[in-house]
């Protein structure tokens, strides 16, 4: 039986007085779980500790049934929103950061690979980040994070900063990549669009701690709390108004 990706026990994490997170959990592996939740309900704080960007105050993180040590989390491709690119550097260079000292001609067939994947123009690769839209931009965080071929791969609010039109293309070519490459994804989103196109499944936080965890189909029929409820609602609101 293969063992969870990622486990939480006892995990916390508090700014000063106020606590960030507080959870138990386990993320099954090769699926892709969305942590779901409004802005300041600790989603971004739990992906940072899942990547070991942050330390918790109490509890143990583990990955692949071991500790998060320097050398496990180059297993693990990160993205964030707007990218994170360097913008010094020409969208190849920041693909091939990851890969420094691999030998070139294998770094070059890795990043020629990785454009198809995602469907990014060759032509592209020589621009600098703000000769790219945004939605390209993030291809390119995505490539990165790909570089090195991670078991798991995090993205935190990927699609946060792009239009409609952008957001639902990227949306059908993450699910196309998710189930061609089988990697594990957690992504951290407060939009229920994301959720319903990506997830697997579903973990609805609110003030640090776990409402809900299931399909989205179950938080919507089956709600377990009225704040999981008023989320979804909220979220639906606007459509509603224009239908009456």
């Amino acid at each position: 039986m293969l063992r969870d990706m990622f486990r939480l026990r006892g995990v916390t994490k508090s700014w000063g007085a106020l606590l960030a997170v507080d959870v138990d959990l386990e993320l099954a592996r090769g699926r892709t779980t969305v942590l779901l939740g409004p802005s300041g309900c600790g989603k971004s704080t739990l992906l940072r500790l899942l990547m070991g960007l942050l330390a918790p105050d109490a509890g143990e993180v583990t990955f692949d049934g071991g500790p998060l040590t320097l050398l496990a989390r180059r297993r693990i491709g990160y993205v964030i929103q707007e990218g994170g690119l360097f913008p010094h550097l020409t969208a190849a260079e920041n693909v091939s950061l990851p890969a420094r000292g691999s030998p070139r001609t294998a770094t070059d067939a890795r990043i020629a690979a990785l454009g198809e994947l995602v469907q990014l123009p060759r032509s592209l690769l020589s621009r600098y980040p703000l000769q790219l839209s945004g939605g390209q931009r993030q291809r390119v965080s995505l490539m990165r994070a790909l570089m090195l071929d991670p078991e798991a791969l995090l993205l935190d609010e990927p699609f946060g900063a792009l239009d409609p039109i952008i957001r639902a293309e990227l949306q059908q070519d993450l699910g196309r990549i998710a189930k061609q490459l089988g990697k594990t994804i957690v992504m951290v989103t407060h939009d229920l669009g994301d959720a319903a196109a990506l997830a697997d499944e579903v973990i609805l936080l609110r003030d640090g701690r776990v409402v809900q965890r299931g399909p989205l189909t179950a938080l919507v029929r089956e709600p377990a709390d009225p704040f999981v409820t008023h989320f979804i609602e909220a979220q639906r609101a606007p459509l509603r108004r224009l239908e009456a």
